[in-house]
Formats: C-alpha cells, sequence, structure tokens
C-alpha cells in the first residue's frame, strides 16, 4: 500500500492561508451574475422589448397636444418606464395606438416585474437565500483543488488536514443536515449539497479542473462508483478512496488503475494493536505488507544511548530518526553527527520489533 497519514489528524487550520481573496469572490460573483442572467433571460428579454416598444412608439407617433411636437427618445424612455408604474410623464395621448400603450405597458409590465425582475435582484444580492447557488458559483473558481465526497466525520478531518498542507478544498455532501457542512463553509470551503453519485455534480465541483479527489462516504460502491466517474471526467486526477472491504480495495487498485484504495479497517487495526503494546506508537501502517512505526523516544539520563550519535543509533537497530529534540533546539532533519544526552527526545520510524528494544534501551541502566 503507498504511504498514508496515520489516523490521528495533527495540525491546526490557519484561516489566514484559506479565506477566500477578493479577486475570487469577484469571480464567483460574475459567474453568479451570469447564472441568474440566464435563468432570467427569457422574463428580462420581455421587459425589455417591451420598453423598447413602448420607448420607439412614443417617439414616433406621441405629439404634445399643445405644440405639436414630438418628444425627444430620452423623454420617451422615461415615459415608458413611468407607465409601468402608472406614473406617465406624458399627458395622454390621442393616437389609438398609443392610448393602448396606456393600458397594457402597466399590466404587463406590472407582471414581469413582479415575477423576474424583483425576484433577480433579491437573489443576486442575497447569498443566504440561494445558498447552493453561491456555494457552487464560488466552486467554479478553483483550480488545482482536491474535491472531498462526503462530510462526515472522516471527510471533515480529510479537509481540516488538507487546508493545514495548504491545499485548496471543495466539499461534496448528500445531506445538508450533517454537522460539519456550516463549520466547512464559515472556513470558506465551498460545499455543494448534492448527491455526488451523478456527474453533473462532479462538474460543478469542478473535478475536469482538480488534482484530486477523495470519496470518503460510508458506502464502498458509492465510493467507487464516484471514483470511476471522476477518472472519466479528469483521466489524469489523483483518486483517493475509503474502502471497509481490504480485498476489495486491492483488486479496485489493481484492475481500475486508480491511485490509492484505503482500506479504513487495515489502517485501523495497526494503529489499535500498536497502541496496546508498550511502545509509545504515534501513528502505524503497512506498506508492502511490512508495519511500520512512528514513535516518540524520551532518553533517559544513565542510558545506553547517551554519548552515541544519531547515526551509530540508526546503524545499530536499523531505523530512521526523523526528528530530534534537545534542550536547545528541535530539528526535524537532524544531523547524523549529533550526540545523544540525557533529557534528549528522538521520533524515529521503525517496526515494532525495533522500537521495543529502543525502548529498552532508552532507559536508565539498573
Amino acid at each position: 500500500m503507498p504511504e498514508v497519514v496515520g489516523p490521528r489528524v495533527i495540525g491546526t487550520w490557519h484561516s489566514a492561508g484559506v479565506r477566500l481573496g477578493w479577486r475570487r469572490r469577484l469571480r464567483a460573483s460574475l459567474r453568479d451574475l451570469f447564472v441568474l442572467l440566464r435563468e432570467f433571460r427569457y422574463t428580462l428579454l420581455l421587459f425589455a422589448a417591451l420598453m423598447l416598444v413602448g420607448t420607439i412608439s412614443f417617439w414616433l407617433l406621441y405629439e404634445s397636444p399643445n405644440a405639436g411636437q414630438r418628444v425627444s427618445i430620452v423623454r420617451a424612455l422615461y415615459n415608458t418606464f413611468g407607465l409601468v408604474f402608472f406614473q406617465p410623464s406624458l399627458e395622454f395621448p390621442s393616437h389609438l395606438w398609443l392610448e393602448l400603450l396606456y393600458f397594457v405597458i402597466p399590466v404587463i409590465g406590472l407582471g414581469v416585474l413582479a415575477d423576474g425582475v424583483l425576484r433577480f435582484g433579491v437573489m443576486l444580492f442575497n447569498k443566504h437565500a440561494r445558498k447552493e447557488e453561491w456555494q457552487m458559483a464560488l466552486a467554479s473558481t478553483y483550480r488545482n483543488h482536491v474535491i472531498v465526497c462526503g462530510m462526515g466525520k472522516v471527510g471533515y478531518r480529510v479537509v481540516r488536514q488538507l487546508l493545514d498542507f495548504g491545499e485548496q478544498v471543495v466539499g461534496v455532501e448528500h445531506n445538508a443536515d450533517r454537522p460539519f457542512v456550516n463549520p466547512l463553509r464559515q472556513m470558506d470551503v465551498p460545499v455543494i449539497i448534492a448527491d455526488a453519485r451523478q456527474r453533473e455534480v462532479l462538474v460543478q465541483a469542478g473535478v475536469e479542473h482538480a488534482s484530486a479527489l477523495v470519496a470518503c462516504t460510508q458506502d464502498d460502491m458509492t465510493n467507487l462508483d464516484i471514483a470511476l466517474d471522476a477518472r472519466e471526467l479528469n483521466p489524469k486526477v489523483k483518486v483517493v478512496m475509503r474502502m471497509f472491504d481490504a480485498e476489495l480495495a486491492k483488486k479496485i487498485e489493481r484492475g481500475f488503475g486508480i491511485h490509492t484504495a484505503f482500506s479504513v479497517s487495515a489502517l485501523a487495526a495497526p494503529a489499535f494493536a500498536a497502541a496496546a503494546t508498550r511502545a509509545n506508537v504515534s501513528y502505524s501502517f503497512y506498506m508492502d505488507n511490512v508495519l511500520l512505526n512512528v514513535s516518540q523516544v524520551s532518553v533517559e539520563r544513565g542510558s545506553p544511548l547517551v554519548g552515541k550519535t544519531l547515526a551509530q543509533v540508526e546503524k545499530e537497530l536499523d531505523l530512521t530518526i526523523v526528528q530530534y529534540k534537545g534542550t536547545a533546539k528541535t530539528d526535524l532533519h537532524p544531523d547524523p553527527d549529533i550526540v545523544i544526552e540525557g533529557g534528549d527526545c528522538i521520533a524515529v520510524f521503525a517496526e515494532l520489533g525495533t522500537l521495543g528494544k529502543l525502548n529498552a534501551l532508552a532507559k536508565r541502566k539498573p
């Protein structure tokens, strides 16, 4: 199995790294405006046609009763607009067609406004009244992002971890009542409420421009369905699946060419088993059927390890030291020539048996 972080989630979310910038909000607002214009195009066209017919008619046919002069096109437009609200600026005409417009324009105009234009304005400026459309508008602005399908406990923690890694994330969840949906949206993570098994939903989430997709619902077949659709829509997208059936996970990796298919039980079992041992294991996972562990070990004063270099410990015990914490400093890439002192702490990468030997040596000699 490929390398994978263990079941515990590390780090904290830093809002400064993922808060939406004004450019993204502007792009989302423009996209939202385009969607609204397309949705209300017939209503707006009808209103525009009414204004055009009225304006041209009054400009060409209306004559002032007193002066006998035609009105300007600007005044004709102003009069037509006023008629919609029963407030014309011109006196009642003597022309039959214009008389008819005085009765038709207010009826049709108010009907169009009531049905479309006013509703358009409300929907445009009230994002809370149409949350889902706004979420899709935000999602459409993302590129090279990660799509996480399933906003349960696992999905929520995956999103939080991805944010810690500096990734941009778009979520998909079919149940709007999930407790993690609103907290994620408050982090400015777009969450689309829809069934990710529908291909158009993945398109709305930007799968064609995504770098990776994580399918972590509680159903293996649902995750597989999502993963296959994602790969068909974007053959280059990296797919990570949550699988409960270990055998099925292996077959999917071999047969479908999906990059990674993690079995939840396979990940949890080594973590529980390692935690039950005397070793202080932080993370456990399998790689090529070998159980590997990450552990922090404190070296007591009087330990046989005191006085040895990090390189000597790695060679003698066949392990890898990934972090050194001394009294003066902490080093994630420690110098192999550092000499261990009492009270130091080292983080190592090793098999469980090796960790047992290391823990024994880290204790003070009797």
